[in-house]
């Protein structure tokens, strides 16, 4: 699985995982700053992404507890997403997400 990650300064990171993996998991390994505080469990928003308008159809609908988690999120906008709700499939081979400016992984510094 192919995943490009826009950064906070426009640098594009490019990240290789294998399906079944999370978003958040791979976002994490490239060094993206997506602390995911609550580990997936959807208790918070700090694994915010924006999903590229063109990948954005072949996700799953978001639930409703991933859309209250959102309205949290500082930057949120039409295409975002909690990366830790998005598994990697086949069909999501290529997918571009961008690093929202006001993301910081505390854990990181």
């Amino acid at each position: 699985m192919h995943v490009r990650f826009i950064t906070r300064n426009g640098e594009t990171v490019e990240a290789e995982g294998s399906a079944g993996t999370s978003l958040l998991e791979l976002g994490q390994a490239a060094g993206m700053p997506l602390e995911g505080t609550c580990e997936g469990q959807m208790a918070c928003s700090t694994c915010h992404v924006i999903v590229a308008q063109e990948w954005f159809a072949q996700l799953p609908p978001a639930s409703e507890d991933e859309e209250d988690m959102l309205d949290l999120a500082p930057g949120v906008c039409a295409t975002s997403r909690l990366s830790c709700q998005i598994d990697l499939v086949d069909e999501l081979d290529g997918l571009t997400v961008r690093i929202p400016p006001t993301s910081h992984d505390m854990q990181r510094g």
